[in-house]
C-alpha cells in the first residue's frame, strides 16, 4: 500500500545546468546558504538566468586562478535553488541558496561567460540508522570533546547533531558543516556517495582536529590563569571545568555515558518519525529529561514509555493519495459481499457525498443487521476500494480510559485503544471500524465512554482529538468511520447523531445457497488444503444444509456447518482412505447430527388457541409462536414465557378486546367467568418485549375461548388498540424473511407498513401474500376458521342468528388466492 511522504520531492533538472564554482565553501543538500558571489562568470550565469527559483549546480574549487579548467569541475556537484538574490555595489549579488541532491556534472564548459554542465543523477549507498549508530555515537562524543575544547566548535552543535540522526547521510554532512571543517575535507565529504566511508571521512577529520586541540592544550597548559595565580573558582566553574574533563576524557576513549547513548538513540528514532513541529518539540523535551533521569528509575521508564508511545503513531504516513474512487469501492463490493444491494447502494451515497465535499466531516455510516450478516465484509470491502488498510474496536464493555487513554499523572496509565489502532495500522487515513456500538456503557464501565466518542466523531472535534495519555493533539478528519450494531435505537441518542443508518435484514435461503456456492464453499476448501475438483455440493444439498441447519439471519451457522463437513473430508484425504467427494445429506447428518430445526409450520395443522407471530431480535426476524388455553377456573389470566411489561400490557388489552366483543366472536358471558385462560410465549428463557405481537396475543385468545382453529400458513404482527385499531410497527424486513424462511406463504400486515416492503427482496415479494387490515375484525375474518359456536347448531323451535359465514368465507378465499 504506497505511503505518501510529506516533504516536497526534488524538481527534474534542466538538460544543461549554470554552474557556479565556488572557493569559500561547499553546499550540502538539505541545507540553505547565505552567500555572496562576486566571480565575474558565475555573476554572469546568474544575470543570464533572471528567473525566479533558478536551479544550479554549485561545485567547490580550490583552484584561484580566473580562468578555471572546465574538466577540473567534472565531479559531484550540489544541485541547488536559488530563492533570492540582491545586487550589490561592486558588482557582487547577495544569494539564498537552497540545496537539493547530489549530482554529477559531466560535460562541463565555459560558453557566453559562465559555465554550464550536463547534470547526471548519482545513486548513494545508503547506510541503516541501526549500522551507522558505532561511528555516530564516536561522532557525537568526539564533537562534544571538541566543543569544551575549541571556540570553533559552538557548545550547541552537540545537541543540534542528536537532533538529526534518523539520516546517517545527511547527519554526516551537517556535523561536516557545524563543526567548520577545512574546505577540502568538507568537499571530500560531499563527494563520498558511500554514506558509511563518508561518516569514516568526517570521525577522521574531527579525531584529527581532537588531537590537534590536545596538543594545544598541552602547550598552554590545563590550568587557567586564575587557578595559577592562586585565585578560588566558584562552584559553577568548577562543575563547568569537570564536565568538560569527563567529555574530554569520554571523547578520547570513544565511549559514551548510558543516558547519552539513550537519549541519542530516542533522538534518532524522532528524526525519523518526522514528527510535526509541536508534537516533535514536545518529544524532544522528554527525551532531554532522560540525560538527567535515573537510568533504572521510574521517571526513565515512564519517559521511555511514552516516547516509544509517541513514535509509533503515524503523524504524517497517509495510505493512498486521499480521494475516493466510487468504482473502486463498488467493485471491492462486488468482489468481498454478495446481495444486500441497497445496503450498498446506500454506503456509496455516503461516499459520494464525502467526495464531492473533499472532507470526511459528516456523519459516518453505521450498518445495522443480526450477526452473520456481513457487516465487517463491507467495511472491509469499503477499505479495500479506498485502497486503506481496517482497523476494528470493539466497544462493548469498553471504559473511557479504555478509549481515549488515562494521564500519565496516574499508576499504570498508558494510551488508548483508538490511538493504539491507529498505530497499528501505520497510517493516519485509515477505515475504522467500530463495533457493537449499541452495547457502548453497558455494564460496570469506568468513565463516560458516551461522552468520549462523541469527542471523537464530532467533526468539530475531529482535528484536535487528544488522546489523555499523549496529551497531544491527533488529526482524525481524515480517518473514515464505520460503525457497526445489531440494534440502531440501542445506540446512546447523543451518539445517534453521528451516524447514518444503513440496514441489513439478512438473507433468504435462496440467497444463502447463491453466496456458499460462489465464495463461502470455494473459501472453505481452500482453507481446509483440499482443491475445487476434489469436493463437490449440490444446490439441493445446499438448500437442506440451510434450512436444517442454518436458519439464522446471517451466514455464520453455514459457514461454521460447512467446515465442520469439510474437517471430516480433509481427514479422510489425509488418511488416504478416499478421494473426491460429493457431499450428501447423509454425509451432513453423520457429522452435524439430525436437522436442528424441524419441519416448517406450513406442514402442522390448524389448532385452536394457537397464532404463528412475527418477532424482531437483534439476530433477525423469527417466528413467534403463541399459544392461548382455556380451562375451568375462576376467570384468571395467567401470562408466562419471560414477557417485559410492554407485552403483559398488550396481553391485557387483548383480552379485555376479546372480552369487549364476545357476542361477535360467539362467545358466552359465563365462559369468562367459569374458566381460567393461560397465555404462553414458548421458549421461556429468552426475553420478549414489545407491543407488535399484540394482533397475534387478541386472536389466541379470541381462538381460545371461541374454540375455532386458527390457519397454520399465516403469520401477523401488529400493535392493537382497545378499540381493536392496528397500528403500525417496525422491522417489517426482518418479519417478513423470517416467515419466507419458515415457509410460510400468507403475512398479515398493519395497512401503514404496506410502504416497508419495497425493503424486502423482490423474489421473496413474488412468493408470498400479504394481506394489509385496519381493524382485528378483518384478523379474525381471515385467519380464524369454522364457525362460532352459537351458529354451529340453533335450539329447536327458535331462528338461527345471522350468519357471517359468506363474508368469512369471500375473506379466505381472497386470502388463499382462489
Amino acid at each position: 500500500m504506497p505511503l505518501q511522504d510529506v516533504r516536497k520531492a526534488p524538481p527534474r533538472l534542466a538538460d544543461r545546468v549554470p554552474v557556479l564554482p565556488i572557493r569559500s565553501t561547499v553546499v550540502y543538500p538539505s541545507g540553505a546558504t547565505a552567500l555572496q558571489i562576486g566571480y565575474a562568470p558565475n555573476v554572469e550565469a546568474l544575470n543570464a538566468h533572471p528567473e525566479p527559483e533558478l536551479i544550479v549546480a554549485i561545485v567547490a574549487t580550490l583552484d584561484e586562478s580566473q580562468d578555471i579548467p572546465p574538466r577540473s569541475l567534472e565531479k559531484v556537484a550540489t544541485a541547488v535553488r536559488v530563492l533570492d538574490r540582491l545586487n550589490l555595489p561592486g558588482g557582487t549579488i547577495q544569494t539564498t541558496l537552497q540545496g537539493l541532491k547530489r549530482i554529477h556534472l559531466d560535460d562541463v564548459r565555459f560558453e557566453d561567460g559562465y559555465y554550464t554542465a550536463r547534470a547526471r543523477a548519482v545513486e548513494e549507498t545508503p547506510l541503516s540508522p541501526e549500522d551507522a549508530e558505532p561511528v555516530v555515537e564516536r561522532i557525537l562524543t568526539t564533537v562534544s570533546g571538541l566543543a569544551a575544547k575549541v571556540d570553533r566548535v559552538p557548545d550547541e552543535v552537540p545537541r543540534i547533531l542528536r537532533m538529526n540522526l534518523g539520516d546517517p547521510g545527511r547527519f554526516a554532512d551537517l556535523a561536516s558543516t557545524l563543526c567548520n571543517l577545512k574546505l577540502p575535507d568538507r568537499d571530500a565529504v560531499l563527494q563520498q556517495l558511500d554514506v558509511a566511508k563518508r561518516l569514516d571521512l568526517v570521525l577522521a577529520s574531527l579525531e584529527q582536529a581532537w588531537e590537534r586541540a590536545r596538543e594545544v592544550e598541552a602547550v598552554a597548559g590545563e590550568e587557567s590563569p586564575a587557578a595559577a595565580e592562586g585565585q578560588p573558582r566558584s562552584g559553577r566553574d568548577r562543575t563547568s571545568e569537570v564536565r568538560r574533563r569527563i567529555q574530554a576524557l569520554q571523547a578520547e576513549l570513544g565511549e559514551l555515558d548510558p543516558l547519552e547513548r539513550e537519549a541519542d538513540e530516542m533522538l534518532r528514532k524522532l528524526e525519523m518519525a518526522r514528527l510535526p513541529q509541536r508534537v516533535a518539540a514536545a518529544a524532544r523535551r522528554e527525551a532531554e529529561r532522560l540525560r538527567s533521569s535515573a537510568t533504572t528509575g521510574p521517571e526513565a521508564t515512564e519517559i521511555r514509555a511514552w516516547l516509544d508511545a509517541l513514535i509509533s503513531i503515524p503523524w504524517t504516513r497517509r495510505a493512498g493519495d486521499g480521494k475516493i474512487d466510487l468504482d473502486a469501492v463498488e467493485e471491492a463490493f462486488a468482489q468481498e459481499h454478495l446481495g444486500m444491494d441497497e445496503s450498498k447502494e446506500r454506503l456509496l451515497e455516503v461516499l459520494a457525498v464525502a467526495a464531492l465535499r473533499g472532507d470526511l466531516r459528516g456523519p459516518a455510516p453505521c450498518i445495522v443487521g443480526p450477526p452473520g450478516v456481513g457487516k465487517r465484509t463491507l467495511a472491509t470491502a469499503i477499505a479495500r476500494g479506498l485502497g486503506r488498510p481496517l482497523v476494528r474496536l470493539e466497544l462493548g464493555g469498553r471504559g473511557e480510559g479504555q478509549l481515549v487513554g488515562t494521564r500519565r499523572t496516574r499508576t499504570g496509565a498508558q494510551i488508548g485503544k483508538v490511538m493504539q489502532l491507529i498505530a497499528d495500522a501505520g497510517v493516519r487515513n485509515p477505515v475504522f471500524l467500530l463495533e457493537e456500538l449499541d452495547e457502548l456503557g453497558l455494564g460496570n464501565v469506568e468513565g463516560d465512554p458516551v461522552e468520549a466518542l462523541e469527542e471523537m466523531l464530532d467533526p468539530e472535534n475531529r482535528e484536535e482529538f487528544t488522546d489523555r495519555y499523549l496529551d497531544l493533539p491527533f488529526d482524525l478528519s481524515e480517518v473514515f468511520f464505520v460503525g457497526a450494531a445489531g440494534d440502531f435505537y440501542r445506540i446512546p441518542r447523543d451518539l445517534r447523531d453521528h451516524f447514518i443508518e444503513v440496514r441489513i435484514a439478512g438473507y433468504t435461503p435462496e440467497e444463502k445457497i447463491v453466496i456458499a456456492r460462489d465464495w463461502l464453499f470455494p473459501r472453505i476448501v481452500r482453507e481446509h488444503g483440499l482443491a475445487m475438483e476434489e469436493v463437490r455440493i449440490t444446490d439441493e444439498t445446499l438448500l437442506y444444509l440451510t434450512r436444517g441447519y442454518a436458519r439464522d439471519a446471517g451466514v455464520g451457522n453455514l459457514r461454521r456447518s460447512l467446515a465442520a463437513v469439510m474437517r471430516l473430508i480433509a481427514r479422510e484425504k489425509a488418511e488416504g482412505t478416499a478421494t473426491g467427494w460429493t457431499i450428501t445429506q447423509e454425509m451432513i447428518e453423520k457429522v452435524l447430527g439430525y436437522p436442528r430445526y424441524s419441519t416448517t409450520p406450513a406442514e402442522v395443522r390448524p389448532e385452536v388457541g394457537v397464532v404463528t407471530g412475527l418477532a424482531w431480535t437483534a439476530s433477525g426476524g423469527e417466528l413467534m409462536f403463541i399459544e392461548a388455553l382455556k380451562m375451568p377456573g375462576t376467570g384468571r389470566l395467567v401470562i408466562t414465557g419471560l414477557l417485559g411489561d410492554v407485552m403483559r400490557e398488550s396481553v391485557n388489552a387483548a383480552y379485555s378486546y376479546v372480552r369487549s366483543r364476545a357476542d361477535e366472536l360467539g362467545i358466552t358471558r359465563e365462559v369468562f367467568g367459569d374458566n381460567d385462560i393461560h397465555v404462553h410465549f414458548p421458549v421461556g428463557a429468552t426475553p420478549k418485549d414489545g407491543p407488535s405481537a399484540g394482533a397475534a396475543v387478541t386472536l389466541a385468545l379470541a381462538s381460545s375461548l371461541a374454540e375455532r382453529p386458527v390457519r397454520h400458513d399465516m403469520a401477523m404482527t401488529g400493535e392493537v388498540t382497545l378499540r381493536g385499531k392496528i397500528l403500525e410497527i417496525g422491522g417489517v424486513k426482518e418479519k417478513v424473511l423470517a416467515a419466507y424462511r419458515a415457509g410460510i406463504p400468507h403475512v398479515v400486515l398493519p395497512s401503514g407498513n404496506k410502504r416497508d416492503l419495497r425493503d424486502v427482496p423482490s423474489d421473496v415479494r413474488e412468493g408470498m401474500q400479504f394481506h394489509y387490515v385496519d381493524r382485528m375484525d378483518q384478523i379474525f375474518d381471515l385467519a380464524m376458521l369454522g364457525e362460532p359456536p352459537q351458529l354451529r347448531a340453533a335450539p329447536e323451535g327458535e331462528a338461527a342468528p345471522l350468519r357471517r359465514e359468506p363474508e368469512r368465507q369471500a375473506a379466505r378465499e381472497a386470502a388463499d388466492g382462489r
